[in-house]
């Protein structure tokens, strides 16, 4: 792919000097900006930006004076080439910021899917708790990229915590998740309520990579353990 990206530009600048006589340059760099384009399109980042590399040598080589010479006498044509290099450049950034925020939505649609089952599971009484239970340990699992999680009935438990406000702490001190990932150095509790009333807690584990959820992601897992909570307290009073 890096390779079509940089022959591309290149092939296209050799048959628009056929035209060089006849259509201006401005025309011509516009012309190149589109397989950038198509490269950055790709979503493979070093591909947009050979991609604007070899259309900004191309269009020196091929479509500039002296012809055939990495050099260019015209400061206009200068001018052409520099832009269509930082173009290309910005067009290949946006493109990947797209994918990116493409790919991000992608998620955050995944973890609400996962939380509207477990609620529409509570909601519609269809499963039991033992299955809600399942059904979210398996969902928070894949929300954090966690190792595992596991449900424990004790409404006590010391070490690192996963608060209701979505804030890991260790001892009341809320931990940089962002920078340092969650605590690899034993399990992280979150406890799973209903009004008030504590019914248990998820136990989380991370011990063999470091997780670095955003602050999303962690408030979602909270909603799902109280989904749980909800589904406990409702098997209670029946």
């Amino acid at each position: 792919m890096i390779g079509a990206s940089a022959a591309i530009p290149l092939l296209a600048c050799w048959l628009l000097s056929a035209l060089r006589d006849t259509v201006p340059n401005t025309t011509t760099a516009i012309t190149l900006v589109l397989p950038v384009v198509a490269a950055a399109a790709t979503g493979i980042r070093p591909a947009g930006m050979v991609a604007a590399l070899a259309a900004a040598a191309g269009f020196d080589y091929f479509l500039t004076e002296p012809l055939h010479q990495f050099r260019i006498a015209d400061p206009a044509d200068l001018q052409t080439a520099v832009l269509l290099l930082v173009v290309g450049a910005a067009v290949s950034e946006l493109a990947n910021w797209g994918r990116r925020q493409q790919a991000r939505a992608s998620r955050e649609q995944g973890y609400l899917d996962g939380l509207l089952r477990a609620a529409g599971a509570v909601a519609a009484g269809s499963a039991t708790a033992s299955e809600v239970i399942n059904l979210v340990a398996e969902q928070v699992t894949t929300v954090l990229h966690i190792d595992a999680c596991r449900f424990d009935a004790a409404t006590t438990f010391g070490g690192p915590e996963l608060t209701a406000d979505g804030i890991v702490t260790r001892n009341g001190h809320a931990l940089d998740v962002a920078r340092r990932g969650l605590p690899t150095d034993g399990t992280i509790a979150l406890k799973v309520r209903s009004g008030g009333t504590v019914y248990g807690h998820f136990l989380l584990t991370a011990a063999t990579r470091t997780s670095r959820p955003s602050p999303s992601q962690l408030r979602v897992a909270v909603m799902l353990a109280d989904q749980v909570g909800a589904a406990l307290a409702e098997s209670k009073i029946n």
